[in-house]
C-alpha cells in the first residue's frame, strides 16, 4: 500500500470518520430480538478494540517495520508530522513509536515536545531561527535554517516579554497565544534584575536527579528565606546568566557568563552524560502531591535548587555546575570591528551576536578540542530575524532562554 493511502487511513481513524452503515446495525438488532435465547458463538470484541480500528491488530513485527520506515524517511518538518500521526493511532502504536524515536542527542531530530528539554546532539548542532515581533513583544523559535516562504516551519517555543517595576520577565510557552503559567503549555521563564545584567532561568519541572541525589533531597528541609512570594511553585531555578559591567565604556562585545545549575560539569568529560528528562510533569498535578510551602497570602513560592539557604547540600552542589563563557573574538584591522567565525550563519553585525563555549576547570579531564567546541551561537541575519544553533549538553529550552537574555536592554554593559 502506498504511503499516501496509509497516512490517509491514519487521519480517518484519528478524526473518527469511519461510520458503520445503519442497515447492518438494524439487521443485528432484529436478529437479537428474534433469537435472544441463543447464546452467540463468539465473544464480542472489547469496546477499546472497536474504537482503535483495524490498524491496532497489526502484528508487532509488521508494525515495527512500518514505523521504523516512517521515522527514517521523514527527517524534517512539516513532513515529520506523520511520525506524530503514528503515535496517535492507539496505545500499541504510541508505545512502539516512542521506542523507535530517539532523543535529539542520539538522532539530532526534534519530534515530541519533551525533545525541547532534552540535550542536543554531540557532533553537529541543531539549527534554528528566532523571529521577533516588536508590536506584541513576542519571540518565536522555529526549527530550520532560515524562514521559508510557505510558512511551513515548525514552531518550537514562544516567549513573551513582560516588563515589571523591578525587571523583565520572558514567559516561555509551547504555543504563541497562551503564556499563562497555569496552562499545560507553560515551559518556563527567564527573569532579569532591574539593570538587565543578571538573569535567572526557571523550569516548569524539577531537574532530573540521580538515585543518590533523590535520596539526599528527600532528607532535606527548605529554609524560610528560600520562599519567594513572587514566583509560582512550578518554577525551579536551573541556571543563571550574568553580563559583565562596562563602567569605563571601553570598546568590545558583551561579556556574559552562564551557570547551568541543572547540568553537571562532568557531562562534557569522556563518557559523561547530561540529565535527560523523558516526559513532561504537569505543575498543576504536582500541587496535589506536593503542596506549596507557606508564603505570603495569595502567592506561591519558587523552589531554588541552587540556593544555599537549604539545610544540607543543595542538589547541584553535589557536583560542580557547568559554566559557559563567551568565545573571545578577534579585532579585524580592515573592518575595524570585533569578529567571530559564525560559518555563514550570521550576516549582520550586532551587539547581540555571541558564541558560548565551556569554561572548563583544568582539574577536569577534558580535551582541548572539546573545550573549543561552540555549544551555543546566536546572531542576526536580518531585521528581527536571528539564528540560534545549539548542541549537547544544552536543550532547546535552555538555549532559547539564554538567547532571550540578549534582547533585554543593557546600557551598563555596552
Amino acid at each position: 500500500m502506498p504511503f499516501k493511502s496509509f497516512f490517509r487511513e491514519l487521519r480517518e481513524i484519528k478524526d473518527g470518520i469511519r461510520i458503520k452503515p445503519k442497515r447492518g446495525g438494524e439487521r443485528r438488532n432484529w436478529r437479537s430480538r428474534t433469537r435472544s435465547h441463543i447464546a452467540p458463538d463468539e465473544v464480542p470484541p472489547h469496546p477499546e478494540a472497536i474504537q482503535q480500528g483495524q490498524w491496532a491488530n497489526l502484528p508487532p513485527e509488521l508494525l515495527l517495520d512500518i514505523i521504523r520506515r516512517v521515522e527514517e524517511s521523514e527527517t524534517s518538518w512539516p513532513a515529520r508530522t506523520v511520525v506524530l500521526f503514528c503515535a496517535s493511532v492507539c496505545k500499541s502504536w504510541r508505545n512502539i513509536t516512542k521506542e523507535i524515536v530517539k532523543t535529539p542527542e542520539q538522532c539530532g531530530r526534534l519530534t515530541f515536545p519533551i525533545s525541547l528539554k532534552q540535550p542536543g546532539p554531540r557532533d553537529s548542532p541543531i539549527q534554528c531561527y528566532v523571529r521577533r515581533h516588536r508590536a506584541t513583544s513576542t519571540y518565536l523559535l522555529y526549527s530550520g535554517l532560515v524562514p521559508s516562504e510557505n510558512e511551513g516551519d515548525k514552531l518550537l517555543l514562544a516567549a513573551k516579554r513582560v516588563r515589571r517595576a523591578t525587571g523583565t520577565d520572558f514567559v516561555i510557552s509551547l504555543v504563541a497565544d497562551d503564556f499563562s503559567w497555569a496552562c499545560s503549555t507553560y515551559v518556563g521563564k527567564l527573569r532579569s534584575n532591574f539593570f538587565g545584567t543578571r538573569f535567572t532561568m526557571y523550569d516548569s519541572q524539577p531537574p532530573v536527579l540521580t538515585a543518590g541525589q533523590q535520596n539526599n533531597q528527600s532528607n532535606r528541609r527548605f529554609h524560610a528565606k528560600q520562599v519567594s512570594p513572587t514566583m509560582s511553585a512550578c518554577n525551579y531555578n536551573i541556571g543563571a546568566i550574568s553580563y559583565e559591567l562596562n563602567v569605563l565604556r571601553t570598546r568590545g562585545p558583551r561579556r556574559m557568563r552562564c551557570v547551568m545549575h541543572s547540568i553537571p560539569a562532568s557531562c562534557i568529560q569522556q563518557g559523561g552524560n547530561a540529565p535527560t528528562p523523558t516526559s513532561f510533569s504537569s505543575c498543576l498535578n504536582d500541587h496535589h502531591h506536593h503542596p506549596p510551602l507557606p508564603a505570603s497570602k495569595g502567592k506561591e513560592p519558587d523552589i531554588d535548587f541552587s540556593s544555599t539557604s537549604v539545610t544540607g547540600p543543595p542538589v547541584q552542589e553535589l557536583g560542580e555546575s557547568l559554566v559557559l563563557k563567551n568565545k573571545a573574538p578577534r579585532w579585524h584591522e580592515q573592518l575595524q570591528c570585533w569578529c567571530l567565525n559564525f560559518r555563514g550563519r550570521v550576516t549582520v553585525a550586532s551587539v547581540k551576536n555571541f558564541q558560548l563555549v565551556a569554561n572548563v576547570d583544568p582539574a577536569l579531564d577534558v580535551s582541548v578540542e572539546e573545550q573549543e567546541k561552540i555549544i551555543l551561537q546566536f546572531g542576526k541575519i536580518g531585521k528581527d530575524i536571528f539564528t540560534m544553533d545549539y548542541r549537547y549538553p544544552l536543550s532547546a529550552f535552555q538555549a532559547f532562554a539564554i538567547c532571550l537574555s540578549s534582547f533585554d536592554t543593557k546600557p551598563a554593559c555596552e
